[in-house]
Formats: structure tokens, C-alpha cells, sequence
């Protein structure tokens, strides 16, 4: 059974897991990745969702303000062996959740072209692409979607 818990960037649980999301990162994008790194922080604004499955951390994903009626994914993460169950459904869902609490009315996010799982993800979960926004508008390996929060 997986439960989710919301918390901060400040989690312990949260930054184990950002640090297995940014190898991997490294992996699929050795040329670039270091170009995403300073959007990539966290901060206390930040709202973190964390996954659990047998009491251990799986899966996290977070939101920041964009301004005051859009928020930005970021972070999104399923460990390799726990992908293709849903834990990221359950991440995303409720992460549109906690933003429409906080009166935020749409959701966006960047991808990359090497993340076809996580293309998939959003897409099953009605996200639709969007001309890249700043400080994606000039990179050829970023994908941004946006989705209504109604």
C-alpha cells in the first residue's frame, strides 16, 4: 500500500530521493544537465510530496508559486522499481490538489525529451504541451505542458 505525506524540501526522505532523481538526470542528459541545476533548488515555498511504500521512501514530486494562480512541478521522481505502478499518478494528483486548496488554478512543468516515462505520465494525466517557458524558451530538450486546475 502507498501513502503519501506532504511536507518540505527541508525532508530528509525528500532529498534522498532528489539526489537519486539528479544522477539520473546526469545520465539521460550528460551534455546539459548542468545548465539546470540553479532552477533545480528548492526552497522553503516549496510544497513536497513524498510517497511511501513498507514504510520506505519511493516517489516525491513538489510545487513552487509561479505567481499567485500558477504553480510549477518540479521534482517529480518514482524510484526504478517502483515505475508503472502509479506512484506518480498518486505524486501528481496530489500535488494538483494541494495547489487548488492554495487557490492556484493552473499547473505547468518542464520534461525532457529523454524522459519518455514521464512524458507519459502527464500526458494520461491531461497535461498538454505549451510553447517552453522561461528558463526553458531556448532549449531543445525541454518539453513544457500545462494543465487547467478546475
Amino acid at each position: 500500500m502507498v501513502t503519501l505525506k506532504r511536507t518540505t524540501s527541508t525532508d530528509p526522505d525528500f532529498q534522498f530521493l532528489v539526489i537519486d532523481l539528479d544522477k539520473e538526470l546526469w545520465l539521460r542528459y550528460p551534455a546539459i544537465q548542468q545548465n539546470f541545476v540553479p532552477h533545480n533548488k528548492m526552497d522553503r515555498n516549496s510544497r513536497v510530496v513524498i510517497a511511501y511504500s513498507d514504510n520506505a521512501a519511493v516517489g516525491c514530486g513538489c510545487f513552487r508559486p509561479m505567481d499567485n494562480t500558477i504553480l510549477e512541478i518540479k521534482r517529480m521522481y518514482v524510484k526504478p522499481d517502483g515505475r508503472g505502478s502509479g506512484i506518480a499518478k498518486l505524486i501528481l494528483s496530489e500535488l494538483e490538489a494541494w495547489g487548488k486548496e492554495e487557490g492556484f488554478t493552473e499547473s505547468r512543468l518542464e520534461t525532457g525529451i529523454n524522459q519518455p516515462e514521464a512524458i507519459a505520465v502527464y500526458k494520461r494525466a491531461e497535461y498538454k504541451q505549451i510553447p517552453n517557458y522561461p528558463p526553458y524558451t531556448e532549449i531543445a530538450e525541454s518539453i513544457c505542458m500545462a494543465k487547467a486546475l478546475s
